[in-house]
């Protein structure tokens, strides 16, 4: 039933560890199996974050199992225009980075579009790419990701699909999207060379890699209809083509999101739950007024067997919703509530909320940070980094002025700040795109960050001892790309978790964060959780975890287990909370395919939750913060 949905066979894995891992094995496969038969591999390959963990991984098999590319003939699809080709963000460098220098590849049979060819030459160079392609015996796999745009290679929405290998004008979505690259938007080129949608479908067999927030388009792409306003759609016509992925991206796909019309479903609680809230959202009903014939016009008649009447089904979804809504984040002492989201004892609690950079607590979760505050908990928040890269310049030179003009004031010596601000200056007035800054400009810019930080939680009401900057490892590298997590990393985390022994937990579930901070923030808490269950420590089994969303993405209504509603009072001043920023606040070096600013998404969001509520025949809020327990 599944292939009536899916028109492209998709393989879901548990992380992009996991996929990337096996794309890698077939590729060593392949590789291998032409060098016995003494014939070259030709491997069209793609760029972007999407494919690093597998060129990792092919890192790997070269350097511990022997893997040769010597017979490997490399064809990449495309590069920004113009671009010199040694600058950081060119493909020509990303390549050399994560693959060519580290693997026997021969010079020679690297093939990567030049971003310095003379425009008055392009198309007969392009012309000339294609050549290559098909004097190397075309292309015997080949790799691709997908924008959010759905693009191919730098194939834009309405590029034809017979089109070759040509300079394409780059769609804004992709070029804010890869602003992160740049450090700003007006730096991406507008332009890119790349090979055309034709010549990727002659390629004899297609993988396409779609990790995180990848979901929505994925299954517009497996799924919809071919047509060149979604080039990813035209593979549904290619006879050997797999998309892999990530269940993070396999969200959207209908055997995830409605299984009961993929075939026979087992009916547990939370797929009723799901099942009756998106028959609810698509019909505009309430979900107590749904009726039977709701329920059989909508592949939903199996559900009427299992309840005497609709009614009774209608009333347990409402009843399970209704339940999750809690003006108490840490319990409701001296009462007994079976189906609270929280226990009431003990009480007060001590609660931890890890923020990943150091303004995710308020955006994400400022209600409810404000409300265990005022409730009496004892609040502690674990700051996991220090967020230095997303500070701009401009604010650097503008603290360090301040810094000598306040030691000025009060007579103190100012000369060593002076040459700091010289320095940096002089570094600053010279810094190219691809620099990394001094270690003393990213200490300031962590500096700015922190300092902001405190001043949101006094503006909540913490008390200074209850904050802690971990400034872990894996994020200290000066650049957009981060260390995988380390021991270092889980031993910070496991003796801080040791040290607070906290009753509750709250972190950063919202892995769709496009730089994967987040993601690495959270692997860190989980693995060291486990390492505490494990090692027998006995606070823990008393510690609840709770996972909240709000800078890039909210939960899904069906998923959420607790749901903290906000006056519009209290909107305001989770508003004002996320204004102490200052350093994000109007232009974000680095916030994805999303121009808003944060505290626009995440009024947005909670509205939008809200909403929801009210939809489904709940009370209406004006906003609501969502979360989802995690057990371990």
């Amino acid at each position: 039933m599944i292939e009536l949905f899916e028109k492209i066979p998709v393989k879901i894995f548990p992380s992009s560890n996991d996929g990337s891992i096996m794309v890698a094995a077939q590729i060593a496969t392949l590789i291998k199996d032409k060098q016995a038969k003494k014939e070259n591999c030709v491997l069209g390959m793609a760029t972007g974050s999407t494919p690093i963990l597998l060129y990792k991984e092919l890192v790997r098999l070269h350097k511990e199992e022997g893997l040769s590319f010597k017979n490997v003939i490399s064809i990449n699809l495309d590069e920004y225009y113009p671009i010199n080709k040694t600058a950081y963000q060119s493909y020509w460098s990303f390549m050399h980075r994560h693959l060519f220098s580290q693997v026997d590849i021969q010079p020679e049979n690297i093939h990567i579009p030049n971003g310095e060819w003379a425009q008055d030459q392009i198309k007969e160079l392009c012309a000339g790419y294609e050549e290559i392609i098909e004097k190397s015996g075309g292309i015997d796999l080949q790799i691709l990701g997908i924008g959010k745009n759905g693009h191919i290679g730098f194939n834009e929405p309405g590029s034809s699909f017979h089109s070759k290998t040509r300079v394409i004008h780059l769609d804004q979505q992709t070029r804010i999207a890869n602003t992160y690259e740049f450090h700003d938007l007006n730096k991406v080129p507008k332009l890119a060379i790349t090979v055309g949608i034709s010549s990727i479908m002659k390629a004899k067999k297609i993988i396409l890699l779609a990790w995180k927030s990848k979901a929505d388009i994925v299954a517009k792409a497996v799924e919809g209809n071919i047509t060149e306003q979604l080039p990813a759609s035209v593979l549904q016509n290619h006879d050997d083509c797999t998309f892999v992925i990530d269940e993070l991206a396999a969200t959207d796909l209908t055997r995830h999101k409605s299984p009961w019309l993929t075939g026979s479903t087992d009916w547990t609680p939370t797929l009723i739950k799901k099942a009756v809230i998106e028959l609810a959202l698509k019909l505009d009903k309430t979900i107590l007024s749904l009726t039977a014939n709701d329920y059989t016009e909508n592949s939903l008649a199996d559900l009427l067997v299992l309840r005497e009447s609709v009614y009774d089904i209608n009333l347990q979804v409402f009843y399970m919703l209704r339940d999750t809504i809690t003006g108490w984040p840490g319990g409701k002492p001296n009462v007994v509530i079976p189906a609270h989201p929280e226990r009431s004892n003990p009480f007060p609690k001590k609660v931890l909320i890890f923020s990943p950079h150091p303004d995710d607590d308020i955006i994400s979760m400022g209600g409810t940070f404000m409300r265990l505050q005022d409730q009496g908990h004892d609040v502690h928040v674990g700051y996991q980094t220090s967020g230095n890269i997303a500070v701009t310049d401009e604010f650097v030179t503008r603290f360090l002025d301040f810094a000598v003009g306040f030691e000025d004031l009060f007579g103190i010596d100012n000369k060593k700040s002076q040459e700091i601000l010289i320095n940096a200056r002089a570094y600053l007035a010279e810094k190219k795109s691809d620099h990394i800054d001094t270690a003393e400009i990213r200490a300031i810019k962590g500096l700015i960050r922190r300092c902001e930080a405190k001043a949101t939680c006094r503006y909540v009401g913490l008390k200074d001892e209850n904050h802690h900057f971990l400034d872990l490892p894996f994020y200290e590298t000066g650049t957009i790309e981060k260390k995988p997590m380390s021991e270092l990393d889980i031993k910070i985390t496991m003796d801080y978790l040791n040290k607070l022994q906290p009753h509750q937990i709250y972190c950063a579930g919202d892995l769709a964060d496009p730089h994967g901070t987040h993601k690495v923030c959270l692997e860190i808490i989980f693995e060291s959780l486990r390492r505490l269950k494990a090692s027998g420590a006995e606070w823990i089994k008393d510690c609840w975890v709770w996972l909240y969303k709000g800078a890039w993405q909210e939960w899904d209504i069906a998923e959420i287990d607790m749901a903290l509603p906000m006056s519009p009072d209290q909107v305001l001043k989770k508003r004002f909370g996320i204004f102490i920023h200052q350093s994000q606040k109007d232009s974000v070096p680095f916030q994805g395919t999303d121009a808003r600013e944060f505290w626009q998404r995440a009024e947005i969001r909670n509205a939008h939750t809200a909403d929801i509520y009210a939809r489904l025949g709940l009370t209406k809020y004006a906003a609501i913060e969502a979360f989802v327990r995690w057990h371990y």
